[in-house]
């Protein structure tokens, strides 16, 4: 059997990467390839050093910085790759990877981070985010994601089965591609983050790339205008910063990056982590409650999965349902009424339930099944 695994870019080691990390330790002799790869000399570890095939994208003017640019012509690109001599491809997919092109007899899985979210259900709101929701740019860009929601759609039947990354992204699936999944939960470095435990302090934590959709701003806000008493550390950089910064009071902390034994400490420290974002899984909630630290967290999408709120027998966090400073206000206050129900052992018995070695054992008992169910149908 011949494998090859398809992933969207390489830039960097972020919550994509981590599963894709996974994957290659169950398929090591795997072909790799990719849109573009800039993935630094000493930093490749994670793909095990291998070298990996990449598009015409790879060589476009300004591509290591700007390769999001290049995403209209992204769709051309992954069909370029010539996978005709694998049985089996993996597609691990947010943007394009599912749309590789493939023959009947070849297997095709895609574990799917998620459908194009700004070309779906989010269009609007990256839209206004980019400033791109008027004028002559904004018509283009409304133009280039209808054609590329076309596209997406078409590329859907290609795929012999989806993994869904959660249920809430099962339900996209559903609702975009008319097409079920199994979910199988990404992977977690559980271990690294129960060594880091320790006594509790009194501050509260967050950490993420400060980008707008994080909600970093409104978890600033609320501490600085509702929640003045109470420490706020920040953890993270991103192109938000100046406007995160401008809206902080005295008791908001910025780290900036921090190397990952910073942050493992940072976070066994903290009273409670805090979640603003609607994500489709979020690993970040995960480690927090690997280190024995309860999650606070916008109750949708992922979180609503990977947390176990006051309602629970054993519960690992609580949950806001609005993205205000008023709720967030008044869910730290009720986590401060209630926080003796949560205890450290708790979070980690939850976050245990989404370790790595879960993963690859899940992941590698369902590839093989749809494989060899895939020999049978073939006769």
């Amino acid at each position: 059997m011949r494998v090859a695994i398809v992933h969207d870019w390489l830039v960097c080691y972020a919550g994509a990467e981590r599963v894709l990390e996974q994957m290659l330790k169950v398929y090591p002799d795997a072909d790799l390839f990719s849109l573009v790869d800039f993935i630094p000399d000493g930093e490749r570890g994670f793909i095990l050093d291998k070298s990996v095939v990449t598009s015409f994208v790879q060589r476009m003017p300004w591509a290591k910085k700007k390769y999001r640019s290049y995403f209209p012509f992204m769709p051309l690109a992954v069909e370029q790759f010539d996978l005709s001599i694998y049985d089996l491809i993996i597609s691990s997919s947010h943007a394009v990877a599912k749309g590789i092109i493939t023959g009947p007899d070849q297997l095709h899985i895609c574990m799917c981070h998620s459908p194009v979210r700004y070309a779906w259900d989010l269009q609007h709101q990256y839209l206004r985010e980019s400033g791109l929701d008027r004028g002559v740019k904004g018509w283009l860009a409304k133009w280039i994601l209808h054609k590329i929601r076309l596209w997406d759609l078409r590329t859907a039947n290609g795929v012999d089965s989806f993994i869904s990354v959660s249920k809430f992204i099962g339900r996209r699936i559903r609702k975009v591609y008319r097409r079920d999944s199994v979910t199988i939960y990404p992977p977690v470095n559980v271990d690294a983050f129960m060594a880091a435990r320790g006594d509790k302090e009194d501050f509260y934590i967050t950490s993420s790339r400060l980008v707008p959709y994080k909600r970093v701003d409104l978890i600033v806000e609320a501490f600085s205008r509702k929640l003045s008493d109470k420490r706020l550390v920040v953890i993270g950089d991103g192109p938000e910063l100046p406007r995160i910064r401008a809206l902080a009071g005295p008791n908001v902390e910025f780290l900036g990056y921090c190397e990952f034994p910073v942050l493992k400490e940072y976070l066994a420290k903290a009273k409670a982590f805090i979640f603003a974002a609607e994500e489709d899984f979020g690993i970040a909630p995960l480690e927090a409650q690997a280190a024995g630290t309860p999650v606070i967290a916008y109750g949708k999408g992922g979180a609503l999965e990977t947390i176990r709120g006051l309602e629970s027998e054993n519960p690992s966090g609580c949950f806001f349902y609005a993205q205000s400073v008023e709720a967030l206000d008044m869910a730290v206050r009720e986590f401060e009424d209630k926080s003796f129900r949560i205890t450290p052992d708790n979070c980690v018995e939850n976050a245990l339930r989404f370790s790595e070695s879960r993963f690859r054992e899940e992941f590698e008992t369902f590839v093989m099944n749809e494989y060899h169910s895939w020999i049978v149908d073939l006769g």
